[in-house]
Parts: structure tokens; sequence; C-alpha cells
């Protein structure tokens, strides 16, 4: 009798750890079955970019927002995306702590060096915004004046060359744009590099603030950024062709890239 009940608890005892053994395995399978994630850094303060309206909700939104999880759909990923300072932007990059950036940003040969671009998707233009009655309309009205950039952009580095170009110019730097557009109003900054199509958000905005084209400028185009022969930049850009090509970008610019 004892043995018979031996053999019954041992029966029941293997039941139970195969029934263990099976759910572990389903787990596990269901683990392989979950989307990869990929963690885009950007700097929400760049509107139509990248923003937040905060009369709607705290989502970031914007044209690169909505390219990245286009793109990163295509890719067969999930997004994630990090709101951080511009500057910030490269170091997390380097650092692993996000596996792309994308952010209005200009390939330039300082960034080249540390990281590796795709291919453009947008073009832009420089704008000096300024107050109507400050009489600023050229470059050469800048002589003596104080003029303001976001801290690391490329508007940064073309405001360092008009400085060194121009008498008497000083460069004040800010982490945020909307920083920069309230300097502007209040008359701490006489003149702010940005470009086109967020300047004239901004405009649109500000009755009070004008603004001229720079003189001597390239175009600026705007890509993402990926660390240094990732083998996404190659799968972004496969993902940026095929949105191109079914007129998704046009979409997107449709969209984003208009004064509201």
């Amino acid at each position: 009798m004892k043995k018979k009940w031996l053999f019954a608890a041992a029966a029941v005892l293997s039941l139970s750890l195969a029934g263990c053994g099976s759910n572990s395995s389903d787990k596990s399978a269901d683990n392989t079955k979950e989307e990869k994630v990929l963690v885009m850094g950007t700097a929400a303060d760049y509107a139509p970019f990248e923003y937040i309206d905060a009369k709607v909700s705290d989502d970031i939104i914007g044209f690169d927002i909505d390219l990245a999880k286009a793109a990163t759909k295509k890719m067969g990923y999930k997004l994630q995306v990090k709101d951080m300072e511009f500057n910030s932007l490269i170091p997390a990059l380097q650092a692993d702590k996000v596996d792309f950036v994308l952010a209005g940003m200009t390939p330039n040969k300082d960034r080249d060096k540390v990281v590796d671009f795709s291919k453009s998707y947008y073009d832009t233009k420089e704008y000096m915004v300024v107050k109507k009655d400050s009489g600023i309309k050229s470059d050469a009205d800048l002589v003596g004046k104080k003029i303001g950039a976001q801290t690391s952009s490329i508007q940064e580095d073309l405001a360092k060359s008009l400085a060194k170009e121009i008498k008497g110019v000083k460069l004040e730097s800010r982490d945020r744009v909307p920083e920069l557009i309230q300097e502007v109003k209040l008359g701490r900054i006489d003149a702010l590099v940005t470009e086109d199509i967020v300047a004239e958000n901004y405009l649109k905005q500000n009755k009070e603030l004008g603004y001229y084209v720079i003189e001597n400028q390239e175009d600026q185009s705007k890509a993402a950024a990926f660390p240094e022969n990732s083998k996404l930049t190659a799968e972004f850009n496969k993902a940026l062709d095929e949105l191109t090509k079914e007129g998704k970008v046009d979409e997107l610019k449709a969209k984003w890239f208009k004064v509201k």
C-alpha cells in the first residue's frame, strides 16, 4: 500500500513539473514575439519638427515624431521618445542612452566625426528674427548688436561666424528656442538666428516680430543621427526611401510645415 502511495505521489509530482516546464516555454515563446524598441532622442522645443502643445496634452508631437513612427514601424521596431536638451543629444547617442536622434538636426563636420547621418529628409534656410521696430533689416545692421542662437546648434555656428565678420556683434546662446524668442521680445537680445519654418510659426503668433533672410548661406539639410557603423542607418534610409515613394513624407510635410 505504501509503495502504491509513493508511486502515485511521484506521478503527481512529475505531472506538476511537466506543467511548470510547459508554462515557462510558452512564456519564452511569447517574449520572442515582442517587438524590439528603439529609443529616439529629441529636443521638444522646436516646432513644427518636435514640440509639446501644452494646451492639448503632454505628448511630444511634430514632423520628426510622425516620421520616426512611420520609419521605425517599417523597420520592425516600436518607438520610444526621450526629450532632452539639444546639446545633450549627440553625447546621449555616444553613451548608448538613445539608439538614434531625430531633432531637426543638420549634419556638419564636427558631428560627422562622431556619428553617422541618414539621408536628408528636409532642407531649410536661416532667418534672423528681430523686433519690427528694431531697424535691423540686413546683416549690415547687426554692428554692435547682440544675437542669439540655440546652444550646440548649426544656428549657433552661423551666429559665431557673423560675430567674427561683423564689428561689435556679441553672441548669446540658450538651451531652448522659446527662451530666445522671449529674450528678443523683451529686448535683451537684438536678433535671433533660427530656421525658416520654425521662425514663421513664431512670427505668426507674435505680431511685434519680423525677420530677414540671412545673406550668403547654404541650405541646411535635416537628417537622423546614428552611432557610427550602426546597421540602423541603412535600415532607416531604406524605410525613408519607401516612405518617400509612397508619398508619406510629402503628406507629413503638408501636415506640419505650414504656418498655424
